[in-house]
């Protein structure tokens, strides 16, 4: 029973709260009008202290498109945040109006901290470079659809692996589906975080491989995850621009990887998916977003308990 919970981390529910989180988004998908009234006389609030295109607009659209209402602040400044409110009376209050929140937040933990003080199903959408949970149950969705299953796979995570928080969440999400092997693609100064090498790839004994070449391994995954390399996550612009291209994908490139090979992205893009690529039928990124409106439909009336 997923009522009252909070999302924070994509480890808070069991492979089998998952799958009934997937299997209700699949009946959303077939039958979207035997849901349109189940959130009537609900709110949602989106409590966004970091700018957000997709995560934001599929949740209002998620709570729109069940008969809920939506109410909340895309940027800090409009709120009481910019009075020095602390997080705990900004979730405490908002509690007050609301049936549900989502919160994005710069700092790591900020989420989890909201949800230490309330009742209220808290649900991170993304908290600084650490954890965006309902970005990992809409690749999972995808992945799901797409090859009937969520074992079995080779993974290739490319870009910035290090403040890539999707990508980190995606990683400990699929450690707990049998026999996934990981090919982390990225330069040495964006590697993949030591924290996740040994405490979720290493001390499951999940195989992975690191690669600097993109070329190098196209041609032995089921599945390419592009990021972008993220300005904001630096302290130093040097950097970013010496990295920024280090990886864009093109149809030459796509020419290296199999025929069932599907690419993801959390989007944002920037340049590191070349437009072209857009017409290839493994391009699933833009179906990923919708699919990201579809699972945080199925999540909303989970945690309020309304199935």
């Amino acid at each position: 029973m997923l009522k009252t919970r909070h999302l924070i981390d994509p480890m808070d529910f069991t492979v089998e709260e998952l799958e009934e989180v997937f299997q209700l988004a699949g009946q959303i998908i077939s039958n979207p009008r035997e849901f349109s009234h189940i959130c009537d006389g609900k709110i949602l609030a989106t409590l966004f202290y970091e700018p957000s295109t997709r995560t934001r607009f599929s949740f209002e659209a998620a709570m729109l498109r069940l008969g809920g209402n939506v109410l909340g602040f895309s940027e800090p400044n409009s709120s009481s945040v910019a009075k020095g409110e602390s997080i705990s009376d900004t979730i405490r209050t908002v509690a007050c109006y609301a049936d549900i929140a989502v919160m994005r937040h710069p700092k790591e933990g900020a989420p989890r901290i909201a949800s230490m003080y309330t009742d209220m199903p808290v649900i991170n959408a993304g908290d600084g470079g650490h954890q965006h949970p309902t970005q990992t149950l809409t690749d999972l969705l995808t992945i799901r659809n797409v090859k009937g299953r969520l074992s079995g796979l080779t993974i290739g995570a490319c870009g910035d692996l290090k403040f890539g928080r999707t990508v980190h969440s995606l990683i400990k999400a699929l450690s707990r589906y049998d026999n996934n092997r990981f090919v982390l693609i990225s330069p040495e100064e964006l590697k993949v975080p030591y924290y996740i090498i040994n405490e979720v790839l290493a001390k499951n004994n999940i195989e992975f491989q690191a690669a600097e070449r993109m070329e190098d391994v196209l041609d032995t995954l089921d599945i390419l995850y592009m990021t972008r390399v993220q300005k904001e996550r630096f302290f130093n612009e040097q950097d970013y621009i010496r990295l920024k291209d280090s990886y864009i994908l093109d149809n030459d490139k796509m020419k290296l990887a199999p025929s069932n090979m599907i690419v993801l992205h959390p989007l944002p893009r920037v340049n590191e998916i070349d437009y072209e690529v857009d017409n290839d039928p493994r391009a699933y990124y833009f179906k990923q977003a919708q699919n990201g409106m579809y699972v945080r439909m199925a999540l909303i009336i989970k945690l309020l308990g309304l199935v």
